[in-house]
């Protein structure tokens, strides 16, 4: 058994789990259990956008006191660790309990003076907070080697668990493809990495072609390269697919993708026929999952006026749902679409959503269901932010 340390928007996390391993279940509001397949026993947290940290849970406390956690670290360890070779790094980070960064730090500072005379050398990594954050985690490489271990411990309502760490969230890298692209575009909106990660994996595919209709810089399309896909983009803007070459060309720069294909062509999402010209004649695209972030409509600073705002909901919903009717003649059945669209946030925090949530089954499509999540859950957004991206994970019927 795994548990994964959910990122900020915790239901688009675990509904992210629950696509890649399908046994996935809440275990606290910020935590997920999981159990991979016995072909892969562990989770692949570079693969994912939406976790933090990952481990494998090694000890379950029962009740839920960080001093029976902190008992049980120092009994198990003193003993597992004793006359180890090489000095291990230790961090220690605590999720769900009351106790401060002090008080987790002296359970560390109480394992290393029991294991100190067995010989072992221990290296304790400060709390600055309960919980060592993802940099500092991932600038240790906690959980990348035998001795450089970070425990998670987390409260949850059936207990503790305590888990070794498997490793961080890489934010360097995220950072690098992210800031790094030679063609960035602020007004038509910079999809995050690990949101484009996120929305693929929430298409569930293992192997195959992804189809971005709304490519815009190329964001999905470089995730979808690094993760193993194939990828086709279009977008209606001759500008955007010019920073689509560039942005792929980069990265290939950076990555060897020779058993790959990428693609992408101008088009109107709502018109297009989307066709291959791998090899120089022009053939129909074998579509395996579609996933795109669609037209979003202006950017807002402050919450519009209602009749702004009906005037720019009723112009984005025609779009994205001529858009879905032109894709639904164009893929097979239980092809996955997972299509992030626009929602508007008022001065009350309420969101304002497109009518075309409600008429998926009128354009050929279903909502696919998940366990641990409702649909309306599926909202990515800042604090700051008034268009929200609402995430539809959807089938063709």
């Amino acid at each position: 058994m795994h548990i994964a340390i959910l990122g900020r928007q915790p239901a688009i996390s675990i509904a992210e789990l629950e696509r890649v391993y399908g046994d996935v279940s809440w275990f606290s509001e910020i935590s997920a259990l999981v159990q991979p397949s016995a072909e892969a026993d562990y989770i692949d947290i570079q693969r994912l956008g939406g976790s933090q940290k990952a481990g494998k849970v090694v000890l379950q406390v029962p009740g839920r006191d960080w001093r029976a956690a902190s008992l049980k670290i120092v009994q198990h360890y003193s003993k597992a660790w004793a006359k180890k070779d090489g000095k291990i790094t230790l961090g220690i980070s605590a999720y769900g309990f009351s106790e401060g960064p002090r008080d987790i730090q002296k359970t560390g500072l109480v394992l290393k003076s029991k294991l100190k005379p067995t010989g072992t050398s221990l290296r304790l990594i400060p709390n600055q907070e309960a919980a060592l954050s993802t940099a500092t985690s991932h600038h240790n490489k906690l959980g990348l080697a035998d001795n450089k271990v970070e425990l998670i411990v987390v409260k949850g309502q059936s207990g503790i668990v305590i888990a070794e760490s498997t490793g961080a969230q890489n934010i360097t890298a995220l950072a690098a493809r992210d800031q790094g692209r030679p063609k960035r575009d602020a007004f038509v909106g910079m999809l995050p990495p690990k949101l484009a990660q996120i929305m693929i994996n929430l298409a569930g595919l293992e192997k195959g072609l992804i189809l971005d209709p709304f490519c815009g810089t190329g964001v999905i399309l470089q995730e979808g390269l690094l993760m193993g896909y194939n990828v086709f983009g279009s977008d209606i803007a001759e500008k955007m697919i010019s920073y689509t070459e560039a942005n792929i060309q980069w990265l290939e720069n950076n990555h060897d993708f020779k058993n790959q294909t990428a693609e992408w062509t101008v088009g109107d999402a709502t018109t297009t026929t989307w066709q291959s010209n791998i090899n120089d004649t022009p053939q129909k695209l074998k579509i395996d999952a579609v996933v795109a972030e669609g037209y979003l409509g202006q950017p807002f600073s402050a919450p519009p006026s209602n009749s702004k705002l009906t005037e720019v909901r009723g112009n984005t919903n025609h779009i994205l749902s001529e858009f879905l009717k032109n894709l639904a003649g164009q893929i097979e059945p239980g092809t996955p679409v997972v299509f992030g669209v626009p929602a508007w946030k008022d001065i009350d925090g309420r969101f304002t959503h497109l009518p075309l949530l409600t008429k998926v089954e009128d354009l050929g499509f279903s909502y696919v269901e998940l366990r641990n999540v409702r649909p309306d859950q599926l909202l990515y957004f800042r604090p700051d932010q008034i268009v929200a991206r609402e995430i539809l994970v959807l089938v063709k019927n």
